[in-house]
């Protein structure tokens, strides 16, 4: 029904895509999870400056659209405010699209793990000042550990959905997978096999995926904690 030859004719390229892709996405998990921790922090502060900067962040960001945050990092602060992480445009490229995505996602990681913080009971809390811990002790040494047990499987998914965000980095000009599929598509020689080579590139995203899904989801029945 549908001739896959365009795919493995074409699948050296697609292979250097989907590394792209994964060093993307690894890159902007550890990034968003520092992010989403520190506005978490700053969203259940005793200061109110604090809390309505991390509000005001979440709920900026988490509204924007990821294309335009992305469009943003590469021609805005990239093209128009000059700043490079690299004189070599590619690397510069992949940063900006890591920090775009990893700003973005880091808005759901802070509600994810506010989430999780709100399953613990307040006792915990009103324990730790009682033995003389300050807000950060708390916070470090009690309430986040439970909050990322509790939370596992909800966070598997925002890395899903970031996973697959990583085709909107297109926008900030960096080569993962959908860029350079886009581009295979546009050569002069691409014979007619727009659908399979697409749908390979969907079953590549399924392997990335699944997999992930059921990870996560067997580390929160391992990881669950008792009430």
């Amino acid at each position: 029904m549908f001739d896959f030859t365009p795919f493995f004719e074409n699948s050296g390229e697609i292979l250097q895509g989907f590394w792209a892709t994964l060093r993307l996405a690894a890159a902007a998990a550890v990034l968003s999870l520092l992010i989403g921790t520190i506005m978490v922090s700053f969203r259940v502060a005793p200061v109110p400056v604090m809390r309505r900067f991390g509000t005001g962040y979440v709920n900026i960001v988490r509204n924007t659209p990821l294309t335009l945050v992305l469009l943003m990092c590469s021609l805005g602060l990239n093209d128009i405010l000059a700043l490079k992480f690299s004189s070599v445009s590619s690397t510069t490229y992949y940063w900006w699209a890591v920090v775009g995505l990893s700003a973005y996602t880091g808005a759901f990681v802070c509600e994810t793990l506010r989430s999780g913080i709100n399953t613990i009971p307040l006792g915990q809390a009103e324990a730790a000042r009682s033995i003389g811990l300050t807000f950060t002790q708390s916070l470090r040494m009690i309430i986040l550990p439970q909050a990322f047990r509790s939370i596992i499987a909800p966070m598997g998914s925002v890395l899903i959905a970031m996973i697959k965000n990583t085709t909107v980095a297109a926008a900030a000009s960096y080569g993962e997978v959908a860029l350079v599929t886009k581009t295979i598509v546009d050569k002069p020689t691409f014979s007619d096999g727009v659908i399979p080579l697409f749908l390979g590139v969907a079953i590549g995203f399924l392997i990335l995926t699944l997999p992930t899904g059921y990870f996560f989801g067997w580390l929160a029945k391992r990881m669950a904690v008792a009430r």
